[in-house]
């Protein structure tokens, strides 16, 4: 999936993953990292997440990378913040308060971007990429994050030959395939949200939330 995808969803506003809320599953489960407040996590493919308020607002300091400029100006422009922009390898670079976006390729951006990691949360990003891109994806994510930062990772999980996505299916044995070499995997919880969701219209007969801990193997 080339970058190009992603920066025409947003110059056509095609951005039905976003969500209005904080998901509800990160306020429940955030705990499950082992961070502690004044801890940086980072978001990836991270959008204009509210979810970054909410752990901004638990303490946390906040990195995320999202490569749409449209996003990131949106994300501080709806939340009534007015970033501080740097250029950094680069790369702009937005921070207000303890939130800061890199405005990038997630593939793109070196370790040395980054202030040392404690944690990740992961929404919509492993969901976001096809098959194909998710080891990439996995040893990308494992170089930018410190050697004893885990994650909280959320993917949807439905019979992938009903819907083309994004977001795309992952189930928990293909979790566990991806991250089971640098990470030990605990589901943590599922939920079947197909009758909530407006994916049932596109024909989806199964739809699964599930809810993983990783935690970094030593």
């Amino acid at each position: 999936m080339e970058p190009d995808f992603w920066h025409r969803r947003w110059e056509q506003n095609q951005i039905g993953f976003h969500e209005h809320e904080f998901n509800a599953h990160m306020t429940r489960f955030i705990r499950h990292l082992g961070v502690q407040p004044g801890d940086r996590l980072l978001v990836p493919l991270c959008g204009k997440s509210l979810d970054m308020l909410w752990l901004a607002q638990q303490g946390f300091e906040v990195t995320g990378i999202e490569i749409s400029p449209i996003a990131v100006e949106a994300f501080f422009q709806e939340n009534d913040l007015e970033p501080e922009r740097t250029t950094q390898a680069d790369t702009l670079v937005y921070q207000a308060g303890s939130i800061s976006i890199i405005c990038a390729d997630f593939f793109s951006v070196a370790p040395e971007q980054l202030p040392a990691i404690d944690g990740v949360y992961d929404r919509a990003s492993l969901i976001a990429l096809p098959p194909e891109m998710l080891p990439d994806y996995v040893t990308q994510l494992t170089k930018l994050s410190g050697p004893a930062a885990g994650s909280l990772l959320i993917t949807l999980d439905y019979p992938p030959e009903e819907m083309q996505g994004p977001p795309f299916s992952i189930d928990p044995d293909r979790v566990r395939e991806l991250f089971q070499q640098h990470y030990r995997v605990e589901q943590i919880y599922q939920e079947d949200c197909l009758a909530e969701s407006h994916f049932r219209n596109k024909g989806l007969t199964r739809l699964y939330e599930h809810v993983f801990a990783l935690s970094r193997r030593v």
